[in-house]
């Protein structure tokens, strides 16, 4: 049985065993002695013997084992001194305490001869041990075995079988000594994964020769029946039970020096005429006796040393208690080594756990600065905003009403649902549909609970363009198609491969569709959706349309195209210098374009002049919507720069800029009086 390291044991698990109780352990050529435990080869109890006691080094080691033997009343009695987990001596049969000396009982009754064993021979009176892998190769079959039980790798029967990685079974010895670290048979790279029991348990029903009967053969490789020797056969799983009890199993004499190996059966007979006994008092003086056991009776009658057994015991017991005391000293070194070691590894995660509040620390720290920057910069925005007021004030010199806080919009509420930025808006009666870059269409509730209807799902693209007429939605998306839904049922209907690009933006008037996208407008019939005309002559993208009653406005790179609706042609062009048009809005008397230059430019309707630049934006302004108010025409404006900015027509100045958004503000829709924005950090807001 394998050694324990000391260093594997819990300092804590030690120090609580200390207490623990003390067994005793006998042989008597099989019998079990009256008022001890059987000792039996295979028994869990044996481990506790010398063999798996933890050791401290070598000095110890020719301590923990000493083997005696005394004859009485014609019977063989053998002594083993063995040591629990923690170090504590076991005493032997017949030793009335634990720390009683071991010359106590007197030599009247028992003759003792305790020879310390050097290393090599530290092995059980009883027992010559083989290590596993000579016992286990050592296997002679009553029957010859299945080749299915046979390790493809060792081509011997599995030894601990488990199976790997690639579904084959081999020895587990096999496995971690291969260097290769494939399978033989399929050359897939294997790792243990299971011990195969099914296999462990088939070989162990399997009939075996006892290995003390076994010889090896002429070829020096394999083993085969000795007929001289033990005839037995015992199962593979129970072998260990017979085998160590085995009568041609080979022992060493007690006596060690100079004796030669024998069979257990002829030990009895050999230890009645072996001249190797030695006195019991050599190991603690320089007593040289050797000679059998009855000379040794002669001897101790006349051996100096035998006056001062007592005191010699007494010395022993004093040398067993200091060396017990050293070991629980040793125990208690180990138990604050392990203490100080856990404590170092808290102190460890406490500075861990303090750079990590650091880190959070200089990034909330951070992020502070950054929102200081932030309210910084729109403080200087709301700045040249007031700047920009007074200018057209002084201007124009408008006088400006009394201060009415029921015409300033704030927001009532935020719609959240969609995983994507939302692009485009549209309302129909008490409904409002969103679209968004998770490629869906979300319909809400806006006349009782501002909640999520129906998300309608089809498009596999970004939705870009929404727009209604009659009872039909249409949709627009970065797939090049526009899909036709069902407003009562939400469902859809039809879709079209529209255009060869993304479909950017969508308006409807008259019964006909009309839809923007890369240097054309395409014109449907809003019912049949077929293809009526495509408007050319744009040389950009199209991310405007706005449809009045007679007109159709387009917008792209720094031009406006206005077309009539009836004859489908172009009437007027307006020109700006500002980059592309993103956005335009139709009032009772204006036309205004938002520019990728952060401006919104204004004409008059009737002339086509321009009027105004209004100024105010610091990002693209992406869409306008217009809201007639008690108190005047109000267009909103929706930025790049996350704010939207409310503008009177009366008098072409901003009246209100709202910020709420996290990030830019993408497309506007009006339905009662309410502004519905949408912004790419997911979310749509209601102004009121």
């Amino acid at each position: 049985m394998a050694q324990q390291n000391f260093q594997e044991y819990d300092p804590l698990d030690d120090y609580a065993r200390r207490t623990n109780s003390y067994r005793y352990f006998s042989s008597n050529y099989g019998e079990n002695h009256p008022g001890t435990q059987a000792s039996h080869p295979g028994n869990e109890e044996s481990s506790s013997s010398c063999n798996s006691s933890p050791v401290r080094n070598e000095n110890r080691n020719s301590q923990l084992i000493n083997n005696s033997m005394a004859l009485q009343e014609g019977k063989m009695v053998t002594h083993q001194v063995s040591y629990n987990d923690t170090g504590q001596r076991l005493p032997g049969f017949g030793e009335p305490s634990p720390r009683l000396a071991d010359s106590a009982m007197g030599f009247g009754d028992v003759l003792q001869n305790r020879a310390p064993m050097s290393p090599s021979h530290r092995k059980s009176l009883t027992s010559l041990h083989h290590s596993e892998t000579e016992v286990w190769d050592i296997m002679v079959f009553v029957e010859p075995p299945s080749k299915s039980l046979f390790c493809k790798m060792c081509n011997k029967v599995y030894k601990d079988p488990v199976m790997v990685t690639c579904g084959h079974s081999y020895c587990k010895r096999c496995v971690t000594r291969q260097s290769e670290g494939t399978c033989p048979i399929d050359n897939q790279t294997i790792a243990v994964v299971v011990a195969n029991i099914a296999v462990s348990e088939q070989i162990g029903e399997m009939f075996i020769h006892c290995r003390h009967g076994c010889r090896l053969s002429e070829d020096g490789q394999t083993y085969e029946l000795d007929p001289t020797r033990c005839q037995a056969t015992v199962k593979v799983a129970t072998r260990g039970e017979h085998e160590e009890a085995c009568d041609y199993m080979m022992v060493e004499c007690p006596n060690h020096a100079g004796c030669p190996q024998l069979l257990r059966k002829d030990l009895e007979d050999h230890i009645k005429t072996c001249c190797n006994v030695k006195c019991p008092h050599h190991k603690y003086s320089s007593c040289e006796f050797t000679g059998t056991q009855e000379e040794l009776i002669i001897h101790l009658k006349m051996c100096k040393y035998e006056g001062m057994k007592d005191f010699l015991g007494h010395m022993e017991e004093k040398v067993g208690e200091l060396q017990e005391s050293l070991e629980e000293k040793d125990q208690e070194i180990n138990f604050l080594r392990s203490m100080l070691g856990k404590l170092s590894e808290r102190l460890e995660n406490l500075e861990k756990t303090a750079e990590i509040k650091l880190e959070i620390i200089e990034r909330n720290q951070s992020n502070l600065l950054n929102e200081v920057v932030e309210n910084r910069k729109e403080r200087a925005l709301l700045m040249n905003e007031v700047e920009h007021i007074t200018s057209a004030l002084n201007e124009r010199n408008t006088v400006i009403g009394v201060y009415d806080p029921q015409q300033m919009f704030r927001c009532r509420g935020t719609f959240v649902g969609h995983q994507g930025p939302v692009w485009c808006l549209t309302e129909y009666a008490e409904f409002l549909f969103s679209g968004s870059s998770d490629k869906t269409i979300k319909v809400w509730d806006t006349g009782n609970n501002y909640r999520c209807l129906k998300t309608m799902e089809g498009h596999t693209g970004i939705v870009l363009a929404l727009c209604t007429c009659g009872n039909k939605l249409y949709s627009g998306s970065q797939d090049c198609r526009i899909m036709v839904w069902n407003i009562e049922n939400f469902e859809k209907e039809k879709s079209v491969e529209a255009h060869e690009n993304p479909v950017c933006t969508l308006t409807s008037a008259k019964n006909m569709l009309f839809s923007g996208s890369l240097k054309v407008v395409k014109v449907w019939d809003a019912q049949t959706m077929e293809l009526k005309k495509e408007l050319t002559g744009m040389n950009h993208w199209v991310r405007a349309l706005v449809a009045t009653q007679n007109y159709l406005y387009s917008g792209s790179y720094q031009t406006i195209k206005i077309w009539d609706l009836d004859s489908l042609e172009v009437v007027h062009n307006l020109e700006t210098s500002e980059g592309s048009v993103y956005s335009l809005a139709v009032t009772t008397h204006h036309i205004l374009c938002g520019t990728y230059e952060n401006v919104i430019h204004v004409w008059e309707l009737s002339s086509k002049e321009l009027v105004v630049t209004l100024k105010g934006h610091t990002g693209t302004v992406y869409s306008m919507a217009v809201l007639h108010t008690s108190s005047g025409t109000k267009v909103f404006s929706a930025s790049y720069d996350r704010s939207l900015r409310v503008w009177s027509m009366d008098n072409m100045i901003c009246t209100q800029t709202l910020l709420r958004h996290q990030g830019s503000v993408a497309c506007l829709a009006v339905s009662r009086g309410r502004i519905f924005s949408g912004s790419v950090d997911s979310t749509v807001k209601v102004w009121q």
